[in-house]
């Protein structure tokens, strides 16, 4: 038989008001909605609490004790700044050379500098000739010398000699582009 419960009647006193006043407010999953506040305001305190905790400790004491006083450091004696005389000597110096300006002599005049560089050093002529092909493709003009030393034979591979720093300068940044290492040599030429 079918059974009509809207017609029916709760009555005043049941358990559905009793359960809800003794709870407290619940939300939809059941859970109070108060317990977050409360864990979020505990959670807090503890933290000041314990802040609190870690300022007092860094407080000097005061127990009426005077504080121990830290030993003295040994002062190193700071050595003595140098004294620069010369400003009050230099204007009360003369120099007096007992030469007249006619008795000096011309200084000696060399040659002017020539530059040279050295584009390789090798054991094998082949090497040196490889190198010398290298540089004569870049339109430079290099000789291959060939040495006798206690390290044995050697084929150096030169280039110049350049009488201006400026033309060794173009031949040098022409093999560096092509990365050859150059080395730099300055003779004076007599």
């Amino acid at each position: 038989m079918a059974r009509d419960y809207a017609k029916t009647r709760k009555p005043a006193g049941g358990r559905a008001s009793s359960r809800s006043r003794t709870t407290g407010r619940q939300g939809r999953n059941g859970s109070s909605t108060g317990g977050g506040w409360r864990w979020f305001m505990a959670g807090l305190l503890c933290g000041f609490f314990l802040s609190f905790l870690l300022y007092l400790r860094t407080l000097p004491s005061s127990d009426g004790s005077e504080p121990v006083a830290a030993k003295p450091e040994p002062t190193v004696a700071e050595p003595p700044k140098p004294r620069y005389d010369f400003y009050t000597i230099l204007p009360e110096q003369s120099i007096d050379p007992g030469l007249e300006p006619a008795q000096v002599a011309d200084p000696v005049t060399t040659g002017q500098d020539v530059y040279m560089l050295q584009a390789g050093s090798f054991r094998q002529r082949e090497d040196a000739d490889r190198r010398r092909a290298e540089l004569l493709l870049l339109g430079l003009e290099p000789r291959v010398e060939e040495t006798d030393s206690d390290n044995g034979r050697w084929f150096r591979v030169y280039l110049g000699p350049f009488n201006s720093h400026g033309a060794m300068s173009r031949a040098r940044g022409l093999t560096a582009a092509q990365d050859i290492d150059t080395l730099l040599l300055r003779r004076t030429g007599n």
